[in-house]
């Protein structure tokens, strides 16, 4: 059977806005035009930002129900705590997949380094909604290194993925998620073109955040710090003209929508209004534990 190529539905601009403590991100989603692309909740583009000494501000401690967050970092350090008692310091290509579950208090907070000595801080907090049978499910953290994380390439070398979640050119990932989701950060150089294949079922988006793709089987151009939304089809078709001046570098992630009611509030994603208020409850009374220092 041919494969028909995915068109191009919506483009979205992200907006600029602050977080946590007051940091700057890029913000796709969710806005007043676009809440989620289901699975996916929230795409937040933290900086980049470059820190003078002592002036590096993060998340301090917060809880999460009913879904999962992802931390990926481009530049910097992260110092991640919860009330599980994990503790981790994450680099460069570092990438933290934590499922808050039944609930979780975690703080985000900029390295030792970062803080001591200033620097520049990039990365990328993602969150990844539940199914109902999921959303009490007992908290994981799931840490994978720069090094652990796969990397495929096209065989002309004009496009390299570096594989977080799902599959590219026959190389899958290592991290497990509780739904069919991919996500995945794709450079594509001047001149090179790929058109992976996805199960039609899935919902699928890109997040470009350097240069620029012409993506779509219209070849629709897609700049830096815009979303494109993909309709139905099996392929998706990528490319970069080969008189770019640079290479392009995005996000590519998706999954199979879950379909069902959202209630959200703040740290909160459930499906409806009493599992919210019992979420605040929870926390509130300390049920959801607290980080031991």
């Amino acid at each position: 059977m041919e494969q028909s190529g995915r068109p191009v539905i919506s483009l979205v601009a992200a907006s600029r806005t602050l977080e946590g403590a007051g940091f700057p991100v890029r913000r796709p989603f969710p806005t007043a035009d676009l809440d989620n692309i289901d699975p996916f909740l929230m795409l937040d583009e933290v900086g980049p930002i470059d820190w003078p000494p002592g002036a590096a501000i993060g998340a301090p401690d917060h809880p999460h129900r009913g879904f999962e967050t992802i931390s990926y970092i481009l530049d910097g350090e992260k110092l991640h705590e919860d009330s599980t008692g994990d503790r981790q310091i994450l680099g460069p290509g570092d990438v933290q997949w934590m499922t808050a579950g039944s609930g979780i208090v975690h703080s985000e907070l900029p390295g030792p380094r970062i803080r001591e000595q200033g620097g520049r801080s990039h990365g990328f907090q993602i969150w990844v909604n539940l199914p109902a049978r999921h959303k009490m499910a007992p908290p994981r953290y799931q840490f994978v290194g720069a090094d652990r994380i796969p990397l495929a390439r096209a065989a002309d070398g004009l496009v390299s993925v570096r594989v977080i979640a799902g599959e590219a050119f026959g190389v899958d990932a290592t991290i497990d998620t509780h739904t069919p989701v991919m996500l995945q950060d794709w450079t594509i150089r001047p001149g090179g073109t790929a058109s992976p294949v996805y199960p039609m079922e899935h919902r699928l988006a890109a997040y470009v955040f350097a240069g620029g793709l012409a993506a779509g089987r219209d070849g629709r151009m897609v700049a830096d710090g815009q979303l494109v939304i993909f309709g139905e089809g099996d392929r998706i078709d990528l490319a970069v003209p080969a008189t770019a001046d640079q290479a392009a570098r995005f996000l590519l992630f998706g999954g199979e929508p879950i379909g069902e009611p959202i209630a959200r509030h703040g740290p909160f994603v459930m499906n409806t209004r009493e599992e919210l208020l019992r979420a605040f409850e929870d926390y509130r009374s300390g049920r959801m534990g607290t980080i031991r220092r």
